[in-house]
Order: structure tokens, then C-alpha cells, then sequence
């Protein structure tokens, strides 16, 4: 399907409609997204299956065999609150995660959270949403031991 109006940059978040949930990834370049899924091949099975798993892999793969035929968009949506790191900062930790199995809770520590953390380097814990779905608030700290944990495993091996 493609994507709404601008084509994504390295470090940019993606947002994936899936038919019931969301499923998120972190664009890499030359068309290359790494994403949380379960450790078998089939990208659109995977994503699924990651959230029935509690440890996950991230992987690297094209952004059109993720999404699929679902549609999906570029969504930095903490940007207007952060600054992202460099990009050159997000790529290095991103590629040091890929084949890296990652601790995951569909309601807690999910892939969202995952790349948000890639991105600002943030541990994020959103507390509400507004109509909009936009974030109203959240709170930065230690609120998810195993992203901060996760977070820690990736920079200690830069």
C-alpha cells in the first residue's frame, strides 16, 4: 500500500496498520526496516506471533515484505516533546540489535516502546491518549525495568 506523503528516512519509526493492532519498526534505509518478530521467516506470520511470545527477535528486512499489503506510515510522533538522536547513533544501536532477542509485553514492553527508545533514547510509558490518539502524557524513567534493561544490553556492546 505505501505509505502517507514523504518518503521515510533512516531512523524514522513506522507505524504498520495491521488489521488489529499496530505494528511498529524503525526505517533503516535502501528500503530496510528492522522490526520485533517471532524467530521464524514469515514477516507478516511474525508479527503477529511476537506479541504470543515474550521473547521476540529484531530483524532486518525490506519494509515491503513487513507491511505487505497493509498500509503504513512514517510516525516520529514524540519529535514536537524529543530530540532524536543523530541518525548516525540510531542506525549504530539499531544494527547491533538485529538478531538480538528482546523481552516483550504486548501491554508493557512492546515494539513501539522498542523503537521509541531506538529513536530518543527514552524509556516511554504512555499514560493516556487523547480522541485524536495522539499522547497526552507519559512518563520517562525506569517505569519499564526490561526496555531500560534492553537498552542497556544494546549500548554496553557499542
Amino acid at each position: 500500500m505505501g505509505q502517507d506523503n514523504c518518503k521515510p528516512q533512516p531512523g524514522d519509526i513506522i507505524e504498520i496498520d495491521r488489521p488489529y493492532y499496530q505494528h511498529w519498526a524503525l526505517y533503516m534505509g535502501n528500503g530496510y526496516v528492522i522490526h520485533v518478530t517471532d524467530k521464524g521467516d514469515a514477516s507478516i506470520l511474525g508479527s503477529m506471533a511476537s506479541v504470543q511470545t515474550p521473547w521476540p527477535k529484531v530483524k532486518k528486512e525490506l519494509l515491503m515484505k513487513v507491511a505487505g499489503c497493509d498500509k503504513w506510515r512514517v510516525n516520529n510522533k514524540y519529535d514536537r516533546n524529543w530530540s532524536p538522536r543523530p541518525v548516525k547513533e540510531i542506525i549504530q544501536v539499531a544494527e547491533k540489535c538485529i538478531d538480538m532477542e528482546v523481552h516483550y509485553a504486548v501491554n508493557s514492553i512492546n515494539c513501539e516502546h522498542f523503537f521509541i527508545r531506538l529513536r530518543y533514547g527514552l524509556a516511554v510509558y504512555v499514560l493516556d491518549k487523547d480522541a485524536d490518539g495522539d499522547t497526552a502524557a507519559a512518563v520517562i524513567g525506569a517505569v519499564f525495568a526490561g526496555a531500560v534493561a534492553v537498552a542497556a544490553m544494546v549500548l554496553s556492546k557499542m
